[in-house]
């Protein structure tokens, strides 16, 4: 086959996205699915998948589509979708091109609703302290249309109970796609005056459609940031939107506002004399108190004679004046006894008597010390007698005086026998001299020794 017959990858898509382009069966899809692979880019195309539980499409939503959704899409949420099927050509994938998409099986503003009250509700708008109503305000902002009866109902009601204060418009859309800005940006506009004690925000009543800008996240937030109190009064009774939850105060109608925002001026005025009254009486019961206790007080002893006032004074004057008579006396008496006991004492430590009290005991110290002295060479004199007797008794001069001697041989004392041999010259000492001997017979134990 020639090659010219084969087509390239680029021709074989373009054919093929050709066909799904103009089939018009593919122009207009109507898909139910479950979303898969979703993450949401912000302020941007989104990109995920619609499956079932046998297949899978790729789809793609864009910005200028994806805006107009009410409620927030999540993976696993099952959804109706609108669109067309059409070809991708660098991956030669299809997929749908998807132009509006609501919660199958739930309405898409009920869903949106939930989920932003979900939303506000963690982060604590809801539950967050209420600003009290101002009790008389001066002026008081509403935010609503300039030609519906909202307003009308407000200034009838205002002017029937409070027509002091002053009424401002502030109008804005309250129904369509540009309101919910309007609406929040007139929120804002008041705070930047903050000449007004009370906003009240409305409209009449409709469907959830027609009520859609007050379930605004701008417009809960514009109503959580305001530093005036906000009366909000959307819808009927049963009708409860964000703006209500968040706002200081619920109002069920415009009129109710009206009444929450302003007191009676003909019950207050009553209420003012009523308590003019009450403190007139209070005050002139209070006054016939005070002129009764003066009356007493007149009569009584004090005012009658003065000078019973102050007898108490002067006899405590008295008093005092002997106590401290008798105080100076006792402590003059205390430092002269102090003084004479410092001068004896400064008199015993002059260096003269000191001098005098040292003699005396150098003195007595001497004559202890001589006596001490006497006694030591007395005891030494009779210790040293003692000695000399106890060795005279130990002289062998002593021993030798009674009759015995000892034997020397060589200059060597001869203690035993068997140191001495016959015909030994040994030398006899006694008491008065010695003498020259030679043994003769030695005997040994008795025995004779030849």
């Amino acid at each position: 086959m020639d090659k010219e017959n084969y087509l390239t990858v680029t021709a074989l898509t373009k054919y093929i996205k050709r066909k799904f382009d103009v089939d018009p069966y593919l122009g207009r899809i109507y898909l139910v699915g479950e979303i898969s692979n979703l993450r949401i880019r912000p302020h941007a195309h989104q990109y995920f998948s619609l499956k079932d539980d046998q297949a899978k499409i790729s789809a793609i939503m864009f910005k200028s589509a994806f805006e107009k959704v009410k409620f927030t899409p999540e993976t696993g949420m099952k959804v109706l979708v609108t669109g067309r099927i059409s070809v991708y050509e660098p991956t030669g994938s299809y997929q749908i091109y998807i132009d509006s998409m609501e919660p199958d099986g739930v309405g898409a503003l009920y869903q949106a609703y939930e989920q932003l009250k979900k939303k506000l509700s963690a982060e604590g708008l809801f539950t967050a302290p209420k600003q009290p109503l101002v009790r008389f305000p001066k002026r008081i902002a509403v935010v609503t249309s300039p030609s519906g009866a909202v307003i009308r109902d407000i200034i009838t009601t205002t002017r029937r109970r409070f027509p002091i204060a002053q009424l401002v418009l502030f109008p804005a859309q309250v129904q369509g796609t540009e309101a919910a800005k309007e609406i929040a940006a007139r929120i804002q506009q008041v705070n930047q005056l903050g000449n007004f004690d009370t906003l009240i925000i409305g409209r009449g009543g409709g469907s959830i459609e027609d009520l859609w800008p007050f379930n605004e996240e701008i417009v809960a937030r514009a109503i959580f940031e305001s530093q005036i109190p906000i009366i909000s009064s959307v819808g009927h009774e049963t009708d409860t939107t964000i703006a209500d939850l968040v706002a200081d105060v619920r109002a069920a109608t415009p009129t109710a506002a009206a009444e929450l925002a302003t007191p009676v001026l003909s019950e207050e005025i009553l209420n003012l004399a009523q308590r003019r009254t009450r403190i007139f009486n209070a005050f002139m019961n209070q006054l016939k108190k005070e002129r009764q206790s003066l009356n007493r007080l007149s009569q009584s002893y004090v005012f009658q004679d003065p000078r019973r006032l102050y007898e108490g004074y002067v006899q405590n004057v008295d008093y005092l004046n002997d106590s401290l008579k008798q105080n100076m006396v006792a402590a003059l008496n205390h430092y002269e006894n102090q003084w004479t006991k410092i001068n004896q004492r400064l008199y015993l430590n002059t260096p003269l008597n000191r001098i005098k009290q040292n003699e005396q005991v150098v003195l007595n110290l001497q004559t202890r010390l001589s006596r001490a002295i006497q006694a030591v060479f007395t005891t030494k004199s009779t210790q040293l007698q003692h000695s000399i007797t106890s060795l005279d008794y130990l002289s062998p001069l002593k021993i030798m005086g009674r009759g015995y001697s000892y034997v020397t041989k060589q200059d060597r004392v001869v203690k035993q026998v068997s140191e001495l041999q016959i015909d030994t010259e040994i030398e006899l000492h006694l008491s008065d001299g010695t003498a020259q001997a030679k043994i003769t017979d030695i005997k040994d134990g008795g025995l004779k020794n030849d």
